[in-house]
């Protein structure tokens, strides 16, 4: 198939065209007389003809077929199709790329590589592919230097990739790679305590203030030891961005080849000095994602900084009864977004101990954008910053939140996005380029433990890409390995569980009572 949901029409006419050519052959063939009136020279040239006309017919018909493919999966998993993000990446190709693959014969996934990339091939002129058995062909492996089955080896104007794998989502991610123009420079803010991006630790619980626990205390988080966006630095790596870390208390200035700097979930207060770096590199056009859940608290100067983007981190925490994960109230689940770039196409993500985020009014030049909300029965309740909590009983009521101290009920700002010119402080005028910066009240989300579930890492992906100016540029998911998990909200559950505990076991006893009236 060409597409999710368009079948190739097209291509089976030229299909039964071809079928019908060959069945015109066969009657043509069968009604012709074998014995004719000619003589010698003369039945030599209709024989001739006859074998002409049929070779003719024949050629042609498949050269048509050939270049009119019609690929039919008919696997549930769409097992034998390209996905849709690889179909795009070759594309949107503008310029010659050669991809060879070498495949192991034996490896049920790699012959399964060597047929979609093949199909990709047949489907794009500008993608050349040829795929290789490195048993039989052990002298173009040895000049390619491979020595390991199930690789891909791109190349375009000089250029070389190697991909290890049989995924054609990874080799559509080499090819961005390959043809990227300029390095893209992804910068981690630390210093404050934020999740290393060289940590790949994970793990799927909370620290609260009461003890260990896997329960729905979100807000009470302290610290989460063995944290880290290791698994968000690779995906980065792998979509062809450069990632380095920067300590902004060492600075006179954040490096101007900084694309995007990630303030991932910052512990400690900045100093007033770090703010003000951060407002120069805003205002020399650069672009931040900064999550900054409840262990943050925001000084005053960064909170001028926000306020002059139009928004403000409040000190509370959102919990939503309608939709979250699980039987975590604080732990939001968002499946309606606003239109942006950076929400196009997103599913289900969700929010541990999410902060929300109220807009103020803006400078001229300057947008903001909501990106996603919580449900219209999500109420906040203030939280303490972490320095003045002191260790308390367990709260009663609904969820892990006291509803003594709730705010009323209504949607809470969960992310923003703002873009715009900078108005400098003296004069008043713009910055030579637009700034762009994405706030998002929780940094869990985008952490080892969760980065992978739902769509976290769409998300927390398309902020980047967003904020690096390539929103445009071909998707291509980067897979972080996992464990197969479900993961359900609140709902699901709820309607699962009337279903499976409550609707069947009733359905039966209704039939069981229904033949026994009829028995009785």
């Amino acid at each position: 198939m060409h597409g999710e949901g368009a079948f190739p029409w097209r291509e089976l006419l030229w299909f039964v065209g071809w079928v019908a050519a060959l069945v015109v052959l066969l009657l043509v063939g069968l009604r012709l007389p074998l014995q004719t009136r000619f003589r010698r020279f003369g039945a030599l040239v209709y024989n001739g003809a006859i074998v002409l006309g049929a070779l003719a017919v024949a050629v042609l018909a498949n050269i048509a077929l050939a270049r009119h493919e019609a690929h039919l999966d008919l696997t549930r998993e769409r097992t034998f199709t390209p996905s849709l993000e690889a179909d795009a990446v070759a594309g949107s190709l503008t310029r010659d790329v050669q991809l060879t693959y070498f495949y192991h014969a034996a490896d049920q996934n790699g012959r399964r590589a060597k047929s979609l990339v093949e199909i990709l091939g047949r489907r794009h002129p500008l993608l050349h592919v040829r795929t290789v058995d490195p048993d039989k062909q052990p002298k173009l492996a040895e000049t390619y230097g491979i020595r390991l089955y199930n690789a891909a080896i791109l190349e375009a104007d000089g250029r070389r990739v190697q991909v290890m794998g049989t995924d054609e989502n990874d080799i559509a991610l080499g090819i961005l790679r390959l043809l990227r123009q300029r390095t893209t420079t992804v910068c981690f803010l630390e210093g404050h305590g934020e999740y290393p991006f060289d940590n790949f630790e994970f793990h799927t619980h909370v620290e609260t203030l009461q003890a260990h626990t896997h329960g729905d205390k979100s807000s009470a988080v302290t610290q989460m030891p063995g944290h880290g966006v290791g698994r968000m630095r690779r995906a980065l790596e792998g979509l062809g961005f450069e990632a380095r870390r920067i300590i902004p208390a060492t600075l006179t200035r954040i490096p101007s080849d900084c694309a995007v700097v990630i303030a991932a979930n910052p512990r400690t207060t900045y100093l007033p000095a770090e703010s003000d770096l951060l407002t120069d590199y805003l205002a020399r056009g650069g672009a931040a994602l900064l999550m900054c859940d409840l262990g943050f608290v925001v000084e005053p100067r960064l909170a001028g900084l926000l306020a002059r983007l139009g928004v403000r981190l409040e000190q509370q925490v959102v919990v939503d009864p309608l939709d979250h994960y699980s039987t975590d109230l604080e732990s939001v689940a968002v499946p309606i977004y606003n239109s942006h770039p950076i929400t196009n196409r997103m599913a289900l993500t969700f929010y541990p101990g999410v902060r929300p985020i109220t807009l103020l009014p803006t400078p001229p030049g300057v947008t903001v954008t909501p990106l996603f909300a919580s449900s219209k029965e999500s109420y906040a309740r203030p939280v303490p910053p972490v320095e003045a909590r002191q260790p308390v009983a367990e709260p009663a009521g609904r969820g892990s939140a006291s509803s003594a101290a709730a705010l009323p009920p209504r949607r809470r700002v969960l992310a923003v996005a703002v873009e715009g010119a900078w108005p400098e402080a003296s004069g008043g005028q713009a910055s030579p380029s637009p700034f762009r910066v994405v706030v998002v009240g929780d940094g869990d989300f985008a952490s080892n433990s969760f980065f992978p579930y739902m769509s976290n890492s769409d998300l927390v992906l398309s902020m980047v890409r967003w904020l690096a100016r390539e929103e445009r540029a071909p998707t291509v998911r980067a897979g972080a390995p996992m464990t197969p998990f479900i993961l359900l909200t609140g709902q699901q559950m709820k309607r699962i569980f009337l279903v499976l505990e409550v609707l069947l076991p009733l359905g039966v006893i209704a039939v069981g009572a229904v033949v026994w009236w009829r028995r009785r």
